[in-house]
């Protein structure tokens, strides 16, 4: 008992629905409490693996679920914070637990006993009566086993439990070496001629950032708010230059942050992972569980999308060209050149810009809307608080309540940049919706962000992109609040993975609707609407340059099939590997020392090897769903209702199509992508 007294997270959390006491946990709590909580989830295993009684789906299905609650909230704490606000005393505990992590779950799925229990079940599920969330768990479940090598014996067994090990501790250091270069890198500049073309914004930034460094003049990092604006508005072709080859040759350079032979080691573990379970390729072994199914279907679908796409993005290439040429520039353009003169050219066609928007997405009036719209099309309302504990002075906290006025979920919003945070912006959870001995177990959801810090002379101004990057967040975190489910497996964003972003990217067509901008965008200063001429251009400037975003989204998918497509185990050159990979999309000559794999967390430190095609197979399903949307107004209560019904609430219950189907009354076409995207016939060609 004294353990669990002078450990916060081992003692009942007493905060207020039972939110994680962040502010009492330090560094020397999570091992020990660790080790207590593998203790107590293996005792629950095997209890259920050595239960004298015949196997039912309530005392093997059912209690395998809930098993090792207390270590899943524990993990849930530690990872999270471990991405968003780490330090290296975390990151050498996440090494060294991540192992004892691996090793719980291959003692789930390894273990023999609780296999035959499992697979008694599924084999006499005829005979069971099953409610359909129940019918998935039961087939998720015993996936679950026969994926994680319960089929396996021997020495082969062995493998694996090395592998699922090693790859743990792996994958964790490419993130870490991934956030170590991105924080290594500062452009320091004194001399006010190289801030040339910046905008206001930008440069209190640097100076912010310079004063916070104890230096002088201005301070440019690789983190987004800083890097995205220097490459759009910096007059000065060798400093953009600059920050380009720092950014592109993270992990790439050598050194103790270099990714390359991390990269190797964990293509060649994940394929012998794949062989061992039966499989080909790595790609195979992912995509039998998602709903495309085979590398052969997302390779159709890739190719399908670049047969579209590709004649425009070199249409947009030449364009942009000849718009450089005509401002004067004479040399061959490269990629430092290719944001600065694509905005300015988006600047000549539609008077448009990211800091003639800027003023009227001040980050609360955005809040507010995006608040506001979730009320209107769901009911929730969100009421925020400050009696709930937070892991950072940034976090805000919220409670959530549906219409009726009951507690729905707390939702926490971390938005702005520091060197502890992962780069990019995700949403995650604490607490997964469930329900426990008959109560409905609310979630705890969080969305982290790094959307520009406002300087002391004005708020958070967000750019355009950041409005949608917020939306499309939100997206995710409205998936867990709104879960209705029964199961911590299938509860919020438990779903195949390239069906997860369906719920967060049809939020984002909300931003370029005059009928919501009016509802909240208003100049911070002058409190004027945002003018009606300004929604028009937005409108307008949707589709432009689609095909080279399309190809430079399809090359990320792409190199990822690449990668985890190979059916012999890789020891060459990364570079050269993803060059060979991209070819086929390359608008640009090859940068020496530019590596997208060397810092592509998504693929090698996130959930999306394999996967990230989903970005687009996700944008199918979002377009055509936006349609009944845009049919029957953006506001309709009806449709939002089925929305929410048969997305939102129902998780990971049923199989994704048979939901989709549902709300939709049919499969999804990519028509409806294609034409929204501009991309539904061929390029004009130009005079």
């Amino acid at each position: 008992m004294k353990t669990q007294e002078n450990n916060p997270l081992l003692a009942p959390f007493a905060a207020p629905f039972q939110m994680p006491p962040f502010e009492a946990i330090r560094l020397e709590h999570y091992e020990p409490a660790f080790d207590t909580a593998i203790r107590e989830a293996q005792a629950d295993v095997e209890h259920i693996a050595s239960n004298p009684e015949p196997p039912t789906f309530a005392n093997t299905v059912e209690a395998l679920d809930a098993a090792g609650a207390r270590l899943d909230a524990i993990s849930s704490i530690f990872f999270n914070l471990n991405s968003a606000c780490t330090s290296p005393e975390m990151q050498a505990i996440a090494q060294r637990v991540s192992p004892r992590l691996s090793e719980y779950g291959n003692s789930i799925t390894l273990n023999p006993q609780l296999f035959a229990r499992v697979k008694q079940i599924h084999d006499n599920r005829a005979s069971i009566a099953l409610s359909p969330e129940q019918s998935t768990l039961l087939d998720d479940t015993y996936r679950m086993f026969v994926r994680g090598g319960a089929n396996l014996e021997g020495e082969a067994r062995a493998r694996f439990r090395e592998i699922t090990a090693e790859l743990s501790r792996l994958t964790l250091r490419f993130e870490e070496n991934t956030l170590a270069a991105t924080n290594a890198f500062t452009l320091h500049l004194t001399d006010p001629a190289d801030l040339s073309g910046l905008p206001d914004s930008t440069r209190e930034a640097a100076a912010h950032n310079a004063r916070s460094q104890g230096v002088e003049g201005w301070l440019f990092t690789l983190h987004a708010p800083d890097y995205i604006p220097f490459m759009r508005y910096a007059d000065s072709r060798p400093l953009r230059e600059r920050m380009y080859r720092a950014y592109a040759s993270r992990c790439n350079q050598g050194g103790t942050d270099d990714n390359n032979s991390i990269i190797r080691q964990i293509v060649n573990l994940r394929l012998e992972k794949a062989r061992l379970l039966g499989y080909a390729t790595y790609a195979d072994y992912v995509l039998a569980n998602r709903m495309a199914e085979t590398p052969a279907t997302v390779n159709g679908f890739l190719q399908q999308l670049f047969a579209a796409s590709h004649p425009h993005a070199v249409a947009d290439k030449r364009e942009v060209e000849d718009f450089a040429r005509r401002s004067g520039f004479t040399e061959p353009l490269q990629r430092w050149d290719w944001a600065y003169y694509s905005n300015k050219l988006k600047q000549e066609k539609y008077a448009l810009d990211d800091e003639l928007l800027r003023p009227y997405f001040p980050l609360e009036k955005v809040r507010e809307g995006i608040f506001s719209l979730a009320q209107r099309l769901y009911g929730i309302t969100f009421k925020e608080v400050d009696n709930l504990p937070r892991y950072h002075p940034d976090v805000r906290t919220f409670e959530v309540y549906d219409r009726d006025g009951s507690f729905l979920a707390v939702f926490l919003a971390d938005f702005f940049p520091r060197e502890s945070k992962g780069g990019g912006a995700w949403m995650t959870d604490y607490r997964v919706q469930h329900r426990e001995q008959g109560q409905d177990i609310r979630p705890i959801i969080s969305i982290v962000t790094n959307f520009t810090k406002p300087p002391p002379s004005r708020p958070s101004l967000l750019t355009f992109d950041e409005v949608t990057t917020f939306l499309h967040e939100f997206g995710h975190a409205l998936h867990g609040m709104l879960s209705q489910c029964t199961y911590r497996a299938t509860g919020g964003t438990n779903v195949l993975r390239d069906f997860v972003e369906l719920p967060s990217q049809i939020m984002e067509n909300w931003a370029f609707e005059k009928e919501w901008l009016d509802t909240f965008a208003a100049h911070y200063e002058t409190h004027a609407p945002i003018p009606a001429d300004y929604i028009s251009r937005i409108r307008q400037a949707a589709n432009f340059q689609s095909g080279y975003q399309f190809d430079r989204q399809l090359s990320f998918g792409i190199l990822d099939m690449a990668w985890h497509s190979l059916a012999t185990p890789f020891s060459g050159s990364v570079p050269e590997f993803e060059a060979r990979a991209t070819a086929p999309l390359e608008l640009f000559p090859l940068v020496p020392g530019a590596c997208t794999s060397t810092a592509f967390g998504h693929i090698f430190s996130g959930g999306y090897a394999a996967g990230y095609y989903g970005y687009k197979w996700a944008e199918v399903l979002d377009a055509d769903a936006f349609a009944l949307f845009k049919a029957n107004g953006i506001f309709d209560p009806a449709t939002a209702d089925s929305f929410r019904r048969n997305i939102l609430s129902r998780g990971g219950s049923e199989h994704p199509m048979t939901l989709y189907k549902r709300f939709r009354g049919a499969a999804p076409s990519v028509n409806a992508l294609l034409s929204r995207s501009g991309l539904s016939t061929p390029p004009v060609p130009k005079p």
